[in-house]
């Protein structure tokens, strides 16, 4: 590292020790005010990037931001959130309002690592493999066997597809310690082989292979990797469909220097960090905010500049930041008509299962558009939204033939017709029971 570089970290690092004894944070958290959420207020100093490592906490307990109030203007950050749990109850669960408190109150830690937000601490228990491509059907799959050949166990990944572009955060370690892989003629087998498989046959997109042994945050990284990778860049020929972009618009508010960006769209968890994460990725500052949801719709209005204080200055950069907001909101969303069916994977975790079942689905002709894989205490819940890779409606046979390969026990198909549903509700009551058993309950967005 730069002797400069280290140094101003240094003296940034002390800097904040000083305003933090001076101007500590406070978080309040209220039970009583509202009828139907918990108000969570959050006062301290103010800097780049706090309010999507605020927005990050409150998002990574899985909690429903239903309502925002953001104020940073000067020196002092204020912002007010309601919030509820996953069925819309107040958050009533002490260890959760401790953990925000610890989180964002005085006596946190993250306040001084707002530059590293993504995360940068090293593990040997783990390596991380970031990988970015073009996608086609199977890709998944490919890749997947590929570890398992390399003798890496996946133990946790998350895979984000859009606009013809892939992009991936795997977990992985080695087969037989256990442990992240510190080999190095391993590690650049495991680079080679899968950026072989990430070219493919198309030279026109780069494809990138990234190992290290950094903790990230996997849902900032895929953004980030996304938004590198420029899957906001549309093609005329492409096949979006407009009626089901997200209204995003940006005005200049020129009494005050400020950028206005309004954004409607159908609500879904997380959306708030995904359009905060790529302003603060795009290197816009939001002065104020107003974030509400009305049922099924969300509406989002932000007050912004860039970095270097001055508004949107062209319609080419107004442009880019509908494309690039547009994008967030779209990498996530998990409407069945958009990503597919949605499968639910619960069973005891082994060596080369993603690899397995993955080929399963390739064999059938379905493509992974977005996957979720966890694994806790030895049992895998993984989570696959899957498409047909002609384009039609999946085959209720289809799924079937995968319930028959992976057992019925363990695979719950959600987002589809009557039709497609198991023949009985045997298989979901199991599996529901299943994850209480394993202590595995949890939310899917």
């Amino acid at each position: 590292m730069d002797a400069g570089v280290s140094y101003s970290r240094d003296v940034d690092d002390e800097y904040e020790k000083l305003v933090r004894r001076t101007r500590p944070p406070r978080v309040e958290i209220d039970n009583e005010s509202c009828k139907n959420a918990t108000v969570i207020r959050v006062d301290s100093a103010n800097k780049q990037g706090i309010l999507l490592e605020v927005v990050q906490v409150l998002t990574d307990l899985n909690l429903i931001i239903t309502k925002a109030y953001i104020s940073s203007d000067g020196g002092w950050f204020m912002d007010v959130f309601h919030v509820t749990d996953q069925e819309g109850n107040k958050v009533l669960n002490q260890e959760v309002l401790d953990y925000i408190q610890k989180m964002l109150g005085p006596d946190s830690c993250f306040y001084y690592t707002m530059r590293r937000s993504v995360g940068v601490k090293p593990s040997m228990d783990h390596t991380v493999i970031e990988l970015t491509g073009s996608d086609r059907p199977g890709l998944l799959s490919e890749v997947s066997a590929v570890l398992t050949n390399l003798q890496c166990n996946v133990v946790n990944a998350e895979v984000w597809t859009h606009n013809s572009r892939a992009a991936a955060v795997m977990i992985v370690t080695d087969e037989e310690t256990g442990s992240a892989i510190t080999d190095p003629e391993t590690l650049s087998r495991i680079k080679k082989r899968l950026s072989h498989v990430l070219k493919g046959s198309n030279k026109s997109r780069e494809a990138k292979t990234v190992v290290s042994y950094a903790d990230t945050h996997t849902d900032r990284r895929l953004h980030q990797m996304m938004f590198d990778d420029r899957d906001y860049e549309r093609s005329d020929n492409g096949d979006s469909n407009e009626t089901q972009r997200p209204d995003v618009s940006v005005v200049n508010w020129y009494d005050k220097d400020y950028s206005v960006v309004t954004i409607r769209c159908k609500d879904r968890p997380k959306l708030l960090f995904d359009t905060v994460c790529t302003l603060t990725d795009m290197q816009y500052v939001v002065f104020h905010a107003t974030v509400s949801s009305e049922g099924s719709e969300a509406y989002q209005e932000y007050y912004i500049r860039h970095v270097d204080g001055s508004p949107v200055k062209s319609e080419a950069e107004r442009e880019r930041i509908v494309h690039c907001l547009e994008a967030a909101i779209e990498r996530r969303v998990s409407e069945s008509s958009v990503q597919g069916l949605k499968l639910e994977l619960c069973t005891k975790d082994r060596i080369g299962l993603l690899s397995d079942v993955t080929r399963i689905f390739r064999e059938n002709s379905l493509t992974v558009t977005r996957a979720e894989v966890t694994t806790t205490d030895g049992k895998a819940v993984n989570t696959f939204y899957v498409r047909d890779a002609s384009g039609h409606p999946v085959n209720p046979k289809t799924i079937d033939s995968i319930r028959q390969a992976l057992g019925q026990t363990i695979l719950r198909v959600k987002g589809c017709p009557e039709e497609q549903k198991p023949e009985s509700e045997s298989s979901a009551s199991f599996l529901f029971r299943s994850l209480v058993n394993f202590g595995l309950v949890r939310s899917y967005s």
